[in-house]
Parts: C-alpha cells; structure tokens; sequence
C-alpha cells in the first residue's frame, strides 16, 4: 500500500533531491544523471533514436528546405503527425485500452474521464487529442520549418558532427537541460493569474493524465512552450539536434504524462515513463513547475516532495496567489 493513500501507488517518500545542479558538486549526482538518460534505455535515448530515424529517413533534406514550400513543410508536418500518434496512441493503447500493467506503478486511482463537459466532444482524451493534433503539430511544424529554412540560407550558424565532435554531442546533451530550463519559467509565467485562467488552464482540466495530455494545450500556450526550439536559431545546431529537440518536446510531452511511472515488461522495469514530480504538479497546481533534475523548484520555494506536509503549504501558496 502506498504511504498517502490519495495515491494508487507513489514511489518512496519524500522524494529525494535528484537535481544535477547541486552545491558543492556532486559528482554522483551528475554522473548518475547521464547514466540513467544516457547510458541505457531511457526517455532521452528513445526519442534522439527517433530524432535521428526522423531525419535521415523521413524529413526533407536541408537542401531542399533552402526554398520554402507547401510540400516539404508538409513533408515535416506528416512526420511530426506520425511520430505523436506512434508514441501517444501507442502509449495510451498498452497502458489504456489494452489495459497491460492494469494499474501496476500507475499513480492515480482515476481513470480517464469521459461524459464531462469540462472536455471538449465531452470525453478527456478525445479533447486531448484534438489540440495536440491540431495546434500541436501545426505549430511544431512551423517552429521547425523556419529553423530549417534559417539554418539552409545559412542565417544561423550551423554545425556537423564532422566538422565539431565534441560541440555536436554537448549539445544532444545540453538540450533536456536547456528545455528544462525554458519549461520552467516559461510554466511559471503561464501560472500568473491572468494567464491562467485564460490559457493555461486548458492543460490543467487533466487533473488525473494520460499520454495524450501531455501536448494539449491551448494554441497561445503552445507557442510559448515551442519557443524552446528558438535556442537553434542563436547557438551553433544541426538538423539533427532540431529533430531530437522536437521529438522531445512533442512525443516527450506524451511519455512524461503517462501516468505510470515505468513499463513492465515480465515484472520487470524496462523504460522509467511518467514523473510523480510531475504528476504532482496537476494534482495541486501551485507546485513542482519544472522537473527533478533542476533545482528551481526548491530553490524558489514551489518544491512539493509528495508527503501531506508539501499538500498544505502549496494549497496555502495558492489561496495567497489567488487572492
């Protein structure tokens, strides 16, 4: 049985300080970090595959993206429309529909909720999937079109793996850092009253989430979010780097807000999937802005660590905010 029964399952509480950026450094830490995202199976290795796959297979060339066209910009949009049906349909099909793990390392006791109105079409995934697959994957493709289209005219400065080794992969590494990094203040900006109600809220009717919910958001809320791939357009990328960066922000959206914390497979951990940091965050608002590998949360003090003492002080921050 889990510690806070408000919970189907939690992992150990309170949640430990996972965060790489600690003082004085931690060597552990750190190096724990990129072994669990970079040296196994994980979320991060998964989608740079795919990234990768993405572009020599699938997307235009960057020579052929020096123009633009209805075409490739198609092209771009037809992969990024694949890739979230592959990894969202298919996360919600094992762990949903087909029910494979039933509620094994899943966090809420609550299913999806359909017959709401809160839920546009009345059903929580059907609405879901209306904003990732409308203006989710037009603006994604967007941001990325003109990111190629820079960086063919040569407006951007552009690498290779072979022309810069070791920037290459610094970078392929830096990019969950420096989306991290966007994702939480551009979260708390959206988190400012006006723009709350407003926008962000949208998002936030999945109290209880499922993979679909991670990219459903309002379209303003969507712009923002998809800001972070911007950074192309100022350091020194590749095609290859923009491709990672948007399978992490689109299909990653899917695979952090599974709901579950890891995929069975013979009882068996295979793949770590949704936060309980997270997942916190959409249960009680006013908290756990970011992820576990920054520190801004503790820093700022938004930080909840899961136990009933973290419930009351963030519901008492958010009766103060509102006002």
């Amino acid at each position: 049985m889990p510690e806070n029964r408000d919970w189907n399952y939690h992992p150990d509480l309170p949640l430990p300080d996972k965060s790489i950026w600690q003082w004085p450094p931690s060597p552990r830490s750190i190096g724990g970090y990129f072994a669990r995202n970079w040296l196994r199976l994980s979320e991060f290795m998964l989608l740079f595959l795919m990234g990768l796959f993405c572009w020599f297979f699938l997307y235009p060339s960057l020579e052929t993206t020096k123009t633009f066209a209805i075409g490739w910009v198609a092209q771009i949009w037809a992969v990024n429309m694949g890739a979230l049906l592959v990894f969202a349909g298919g996360l919600h099909w094992y762990f949903y529909t087909r029910k494979a793990q039933a509620k094994e390392l899943k966090f809420s006791h609550r299913d999806m909720m359909r017959e709401n109105r809160t839920f546009k079409f009345g059903d929580q995934v059907k609405d879901n999937m209306f904003w990732s697959l409308t203006s989710g994957i037009a603006q994604i493709t967007v941001f990325q079109a003109v990111s190629l289209w820079l960086m063919a005219n040569g407006y951007v400065p552009t690498i290779t793996f072979t022309s810069n080794p070791i920037l290459f992969i610094a970078i392929i590494l830096a990019l969950p850092v420096w989306s991290a990094f966007h994702f939480y203040w551009i979260h708390r900006f959206l988190h400012v009253p006006f723009m709350y109600t407003r926008v962000h809220s949208l998002h936030h009717r999945n109290i209880n989430i499922g993979p679909w919910s991670g990219f459903s958001m309002h379209p303003v809320e969507h712009f923002f979010y998809l800001t972070s791939l911007c950074i192309h357009w100022i350091i020194p990328s590749s095609p290859v780097h923009i491709a990672f960066h948007v399978m992490y922000l689109a299909p990653g959206a899917a695979m952090s807000h599974t709901g579950y914390e890891s995929l069975l497979i013979k009882d068996k951990r295979k793949l770590e999937l949704g936060t309980f940091y997270h997942t916190l965050h959409h249960r009680y608002y006013e908290c756990n802005y970011g992820n576990q590998e920054m520190p801004w949360d503790r820093w700022f003090g938004t930080f909840h660590n899961g136990t009933a003492e973290g419930t009351v002080e963030t519901r008492a921050r958010k009766k103060k905010m509102y006002q």
